[in-house]
């Protein structure tokens, strides 16, 4: 991690070379500081050979010399001289384009004929005024250009590609660049990894959310992308990628039934399957919770409307009933097929709703509700279940605190009652529930 990021790693592979400096180095690692504190040459690459742990900083990279096989050997190359587009006016272009927009060859920075330069490797160093290839060292807004070795035309600008920028739509959920660092600066932890941190979120696991690499990912439809750090002091952080300025797809017309798990419902049905009237999704009262309008822009949470911003298996709302915090949706669906009755499906709102007491006494030792959410609206995991967090409040060490299903409760005599999240993210929470003495003072 850390300064390989900035290298395309292929393994196998030798490069021909006039320029280069040879090291003893112990790790791929320590040949690539060498690289950037190469003196000698501009260095674009290095080679690493593992039994003899040989190190080579090279001036050259496959864009510009030779490959040929070789077992032992890993070929290392700084990312920025092998990009063929420009970011921006192209400031830090380290391309080969070597001929400008009308097609006239460049003259070498180095010549004085047929123009006598202005700007050289000499004076500008840290330019990349190699060999003939366009630059822009003076970081003209009309991005990489050169001198050409026409007489009559000093210099012109180079045709060289923008980059695609790097952004995401709505909450960044279909996002798959190759973002690889947090907002503050942090290297992302690989996914199939599980150190520095242990989590659930593997590529095995999520095998439709691309979590390849180290690259910033949002499997688990938070406000944005985000990644597991190399810090031990840091478990997550979310990525800076900027949302695209062009409009995200429109739900299409089937938006209005259900199809599938809903997930592109767009109707205006606001009563749940029991009848109870959906709260304003832009309210926190009766009920608090993270699902903000403003926070998740393509999820449609308009109204009170019935929906399905979390991939559940069918559109819900929460409710007004404050002994009920959520229930699904009665949405008829597309083919035109009924939904089975509101009674038959009573289970699921017993399991998933809270339909018994609504307060704690003391710190909770007692509370035997069905509640089954935290402060911040995460779903408690299961007692009985070691995913996505493993621990040791299990029914089995615990067999007088009624660890049921995934049901807050208060096994170890902490605050109040808690439990494990769902949320690979959070260890533990407390729950969204209030003392009895200030339910009966309020």
């Amino acid at each position: 991690g850390g300064i390989l990021d900035d290298y395309l790693k292929t393994d196998g592979v030798w490069i021909l070379t006039r320029n280069k400096q040879s090291y003893r180095t112990n790790s791929e690692r320590e040949c690539a500081e060498k690289c950037e504190d190469e003196r000698s040459f501009n260095c674009r690459a290095f080679l690493f050979t593992r039994i003899k742990q040989q190190c080579l900083t090279l001036a050259e990279n496959s864009k510009t010399t030779l490959m040929f096989n070789s077992t032992d050997a890993v070929l290392y190359e700084k990312k920025i001289y092998l990009l063929q587009c420009k970011r921006g006016n192209g400031k830090d272009y380290r391309g080969t384009e070597a001929k400008t927009q009308r097609g006239i060859p460049c003259q070498k920075w180095t010549d004085k004929v047929p123009h006598k330069p202005n700007f050289t490797p000499e004076k500008h160093p840290h330019a990349g005024l190699e060999e003939n290839y366009c630059r822009n060292p003076d970081m003209d807004e009309n991005g990489p250009w050169c001198y050409t070795k026409d007489p009559t035309i000093r210099f012109d600008y180079c045709n060289i590609p923008e980059c695609e920028r790097e952004c995401m739509q709505c909450n960044g959920e279909d996002y798959r660049g190759k973002v690889s660092r947090t907002e503050s600066g942090f290297y992302c932890q690989h996914w199939d990894t599980q150190e520095p941190h242990m989590h659930g979120f593997l590529p095995e696991n999520f095998p439709d959310k691309d979590l390849k690499m180290n690259f910033c990912r949002n499997p688990d439809g938070d406000l944005r992308p985000w990644c597991f750090t190399t810090s031990p002091t840091k478990r997550w952080e979310y990525c800076d990628i900027p949302r695209c300025t062009t409009r995200p797809p429109v739900s299409g017309s089937s938006s209005q039934c259900l199809s599938g798990n809903g997930e592109d419902y767009r109707g205006r049905i606001a009563v749940t399957e029991s009848g109870s009237t959906c709260q304003h999704w832009n309210t926190q009262f009766p009920h608090r919770h993270g699902w903000i309008p403003d926070s998740y822009p393509c999820k449609g949470l308009e109204e009170n409307y019935c929906r399905n911003p979390d991939g559940e298996k069918r559109p819900w709302c929460y409710t007004t009933n404050r002994a009920v915090r959520w229930e699904y949706c009665a949405i008829p669906h597309c083919d035109g097929t009924e939904q089975q009755s509101a009674g038959m499906r009573s289970t699921d709102v017993l399991e998933q709703s809270p339909v018994s007491e609504e307060c704690y006494r003391g710190k909770g030792l007692s509370y035997r509700g069905t509640v089954s959410f935290t402060v911040s609206g995460k779903e408690c995991q299961a007692w009985n279940s070691m995913f996505p967090h493993r621990h040791e409040e299990t029914p089995e060490k615990f067999p007088n605190a009624d660890l049921r299903e995934n049901y807050c409760r208060n096994p170890d005599a902490s605050e109040r009652p808690w439990c494990f999240t769902t949320d690979p993210r959070v260890l533990w929470e407390y729950c969204s529930l209030r003392s009895c003495d200030d339910q009966i003072q309020e």
